[in-house]
């Protein structure tokens, strides 16, 4: 019989989307949440000669590289103005999705809520399952083109049960960038009702239209409850890396340090000197990057005119909506790669009854050529007025 934790737990539709798309060339990939841009190569050229030596084969320590800790401590002085002491407050992961499970591993107890957007990222529905969390979905709404959080909504949702806020910001899949209202209440909420803020920074300096960082680790009260998730996947394209990490309060990184060690033992040994060397670097590409992401973005947006799209603000996809042209996300998606080759992702099962609306189409892997090619291909089908 199949564990009760398995009964919830359902794909992310992106892997059937993938093995159809990876099939034919001629598919343009608004389905693949990556990037063909290169990760720095000073960080590749780091990693080779990691390849091979006696330090990167290794187990110990368990909570990454001491120097490598050091670095992310230094990245969150800089964003921040705190200091976390890299011993104490700083665990080095698998990865941001293991660090996102070990964290809640150690602050939720089976049964507690777990407030999370509708839309969010279906990994961290089904993380806050297996560890034992009711997922609760507050969705987020659309004001002039633009996502917003329904604040109404996330004061009601919040009961004796809710322990703690899962974010993005930007959210993931739909690019919105929380304002510093949202950020208040947000805070307001997290000191007043005791919960604790796990903070997915994945995504966290991929802003655009003259976005900042607005750390939460910044707002009063925020510090002692507010467990920072970070990679280097996305800002550094160094997807295949595999390294994260997590900070935050002393009181609990004692007991990140065991869902760490005993889910992972340790994070990769060859992958960590090339992780600090990006996080060393003066620049690291990540300018440049954030350049051709914006111009993709707006290409895509120029492509989409006159379809009821949500503009994002961050990150590297937006979302379109599926029943304001009357079709299901589901066969939105199928008409989209069956009669135009575009793989895109419904977003059934990565929220609510928001999520359900849309599909997903990711602007960060395919380079401008192609996604000029993006209105040829959609007058090929139903979805064009």
């Amino acid at each position: 019989m199949r564990p009760s934790r398995m009964m919830r737990v359902v794909g992310f539709n992106v892997d059937r989307v993938v093995s159809d798309a990876t099939l034919d060339p001629e598919v343009l990939r608004l389905d693949n949440f990556g990037t063909d841009l290169a990760p720095p190569p000073e960080a590749v050229a780091a990693t080779r000669e990691s390849v091979g030596t006696n330090e990167a084969n290794s187990y110990t320590p368990f909570t990454g590289a001491s120097s490598l800790r050091q670095a992310v401590a230094q990245r969150l002085k800089k964003q921040c103005n705190l200091s976390y002491d890299p011993d104490r407050q700083i665990v080095i992961t698998a990865g941001g999705t293991q660090g996102l499970i070990s964290a809640l591993l150690a602050v939720i107890e089976p049964g507690d809520e777990v407030l999370l957007t509708d839309p969010t990222y279906a990994g961290m529905i089904h993380r806050v399952t297996f560890a034992g969390g009711v997922p609760m979905f507050v969705p987020m709404k659309v004001v002039d083109r633009r996502w917003r959080l329904d604040l109404d909504m996330l004061r009601a949702m919040v009961t004796s049960r809710t322990r703690a806020m899962v974010l993005s910001n930007p959210n993931m899949p739909a690019g919105h960038v929380l304002s510093e209202a949202e950020w208040m209440a947000i805070r307001e909420l997290c000191v007043t009702r005791n919960l604790w803020l796990l903070y997915d920074a994945a995504l966290e300096n991929v802003l655009y239209d003259g976005h900042t960082l607005r750390h939460p680790a910044t707002l009063t009260g925020m510090p002692e409850r507010t467990l920072i998730v970070g990679s280097v996947s996305k800002e550094y394209r160094m997807i295949g890396w595999r390294i994260g990490w997590i900070a935050g309060p002393p009181k609990v990184m004692a007991d990140v340090f065991y869902t760490h060690s005993y889910l992972v033992i340790a994070p990769p040994g060859i992958a960590q000197k090339g992780a600090e060397v990006a996080l060393r670097a003066e620049d690291a590409g990540v300018p440049a990057a954030l350049a051709e992401w914006k111009a993709r973005r707006d290409l895509v947006l120029e492509q989409l005119d006159g379809l009821p799209i949500v503009i994002p603000d961050g990150g590297w996809s937006m979302l379109l909506d599926a029943h304001a042209l009357g079709y299901s996300a589901t066969d939105a998606a199928s008409i989209l790669m069956s009669q135009a080759k575009v793989a895109a992702t419904p977003m059934t099962n990565w929220g609510s009854s928001v999520a359900e609306r849309y599909i997903r189409l990711v602007f960060s892997y395919e380079p401008q050529e192609r996604l000029k090619m993006l209105r040829d291909r959609l007058r090929r089908t139903s979805l064009l007025p």
